[in-house]
């Protein structure tokens, strides 16, 4: 394993149990970020269920983007994920970032389904 992917494990393994801690039984919305797409899951790790998702490959939005790795592609994701998530009765959430930073792609998804109407 090279240590910029272990280095990414072990951000991902940190966060996550930081969210554990604080999650006080809310559900996780978790990004996966490729060089080509974003994806992104509201799961309940307790039940063990993926209760919505929303990628850059959904059918609703790969003929409107021309690229699914940039910004408008990521805030697309984020209201999609969050109108999904209210539609299944979720509003509170806790954000997992996994190893990815605070940045770019991932702050846009963030910040779109903040104001799709997601709590966290």
């Amino acid at each position: 394993m090279s240590a910029l992917h272990e280095s990414f494990v072990r951000r991902s393994r940190r966060v996550r149990h930081t969210l554990k801690r604080a999650a006080n039984g809310r559900v996780r919305l978790s990004v996966f970020r490729s060089s080509r797409h974003i994806y992104a899951q509201v799961i309940d790790d307790q039940a063990g269920k993926t209760l919505a998702a929303a990628s850059t490959l959904d059918k609703d939005l790969k003929g409107a983007l021309p690229k699914g790795s940039d910004l408008t592609a990521a805030q697309a994701v984020g209201k999609l994920v969050a109108e999904r998530a209210l539609k299944a009765g979720v509003k509170d959430v806790v954000f997992d970032r996994g190893g990815y930073l605070y940045h770019g792609r991932v702050k846009a998804l963030a910040d779109a389904a903040r104001e799709a109407g997601l709590n966290f």
